[in-house]
């Protein structure tokens, strides 16, 4: 993989890779803060960002509309950790792109009016998203569960509607000028421009933003678990729920791909364990999953399944307890963990061929540690054993390291006895 690093004087990290294949060029820019860097009384600011940053900035009223002349797209997205924007243009149009995205960074067009609007907006997905779907909630009871000091403990839109209600002005642009600077950010280009022209166009539009005060992060540490958490919750849902969340290492721990690898084992498909024993043999549930939030501090491990119609759901969570054992008791055969195996990197060669992907992956390892780690990733899961499968599991999957949520439809008859 041939890649390009540089730093301009006010911090800003550039990364390039060229590809003259395509006559695109795909520019990322990724912000180190997240949902963890809020106030706990104040959440929801760097989903509220996300709004703000597409509202107009100090010069550009209005983002999408030049961008879209210019033939690009672009999009977003927040999560606990950082905030991603991308976009995409014809490589001869990618001027356009550094002039959007310098100007928002230099500073946003700060107005009542405006934060009312977003406001608005972010309000109405928190309801629509939490409130007005079944198990939207989910998030909202599994953080506070599975998190008592760690700021892991909210969503990223924010604990409640009344903190995004309550913002003003003066609070935002605090948050804005404390974390959206130069030397926060990594902005990464993938596509048809060579490294000399990048660098060139990154120090005429960025080069002159100054850098900022960034507040050194000091995150509380979250104790280890050491007793279930368990709550049932009775609602108009169609069917009953049930989700476990295990405390897991984070992202650049070494264990975090044989956990990884676990969640496909279990959930990767319907010729996975979950799928195969108690969705096809034992006709128990409808739906079955497995997943990791993948997050750079020590995440969750969430396995969630609905229950048919009629099956008791103190069974099916026995059940789903009894396959999780399953993993740390008797070994893997090897054929399946190599299609595991081969299924991620047939996934991941995959997306290595879009070169947005190409520009956000090289941002995002740059951010968790270095652009070139995406060389080892395929390596590093090949290296995963059925011995590290077993102590994994043995060690993810216990009582005292889950936290329980039920929903228990009152739609259905079927009866859950507490425990």
């Amino acid at each position: 993989m041939k890649i390009e690093k540089y730093i301009l004087e006010n911090g800003l990290k550039l990364i390039v890779q060229p590809d003259r294949s395509s006559p695109l060029l795909a520019m990322n820019l990724i912000y180190d803060v997240g949902a963890r860097d809020e106030d706990p009384e104040m959440t929801g600011f760097a989903h509220l960002f996300e709004h703000l940053m597409f509202g107009g900035s100090v010069n550009i009223q209005d983002f999408d509309k030049p961008l879209q002349d210019a033939g690009g797209e672009n999009n977003a997205f927040t999560n606990n950790d950082f905030t991603n924007f991308h976009l995409s243009l014809p490589a001869q149009n990618i001027e356009t792109g550094f002039w959007l995205e310098s100007d928002r960074m230099l500073g946003l067009n700060f107005s009542d009016s405006g934060l009312a609007v977003q406001q608005k907006v972010v309000i109405e997905e928190f309801k629509q998203r939490y409130f007005n779907q079944p198990y939207g909630d989910a998030w909202l009871h599994l953080r506070p569960m599975a998190y008592k000091i760690h700021p892991y403990q909210w969503s990223t839109i924010g604990k409640e509607i009344s903190h995004i209600e309550k913002v003003g002005l003066k609070e935002v642009k605090e948050f804005f000028y404390r974390h959206f600077a130069p030397n926060n950010a990594i902005l990464s280009l993938c596509g048809n421009i060579s490294p000399g022209l990048a660098l060139n166009l990154a120090e005429k539009w960025f080069g002159s933003i100054e850098e900022r005060e960034i507040p050194i992060r000091k995150l509380a540490i979250e104790p280890v678990q050491i007793k279930e958490e368990r709550l049932v919750l009775s609602r108009q849902v169609p069917a009953d729920c049930i989700y476990f969340a295990f405390h897991m290492p984070g992202r650049l721990s070494d264990n975090f791909y044989t956990i990884d690898l676990i969640s496909d084992l279990l959930a990767g498909g319907r010729s996975s364990r979950l799928y195969q024993v108690l969705v096809k043999e034992k006709e128990l549930f409808s739906s079955v999953d497995a997943y990791i939030t993948g997050d750079i501090d020590p995440g969750l491990f969430v396995v969630t399944g609905k229950p048919l119609p009629g099956i008791n759901l103190e069974k099916a969570e026995e059940e789903l307890w009894k396959e999780l054992y399953a993993l740390s008791k008797t070994a893997v055969p090897s054929s399946e963990l190599i299609k595991v195996q081969n299924l991620f990197e047939a996934n991941f060669i995959f997306g290595q061929t879009s070169i947005l992907n190409k520009a956000m992956n090289l941002g995002y390892f740059e951010w968790l540690q270095s652009a070139e780690m995406i060389e080892q990733e395929v390596s590093k899961f090949r290296r995963v054993g059925i011995e590290s499968i077993m102590n994994e599991a043995r060690i993810l999957f216990r009582r005292e390291n889950c936290s329980t949520l039920i929903y228990q439809s009152e739609m259905t008859d079927n009866a859950y006895r507490q425990k």
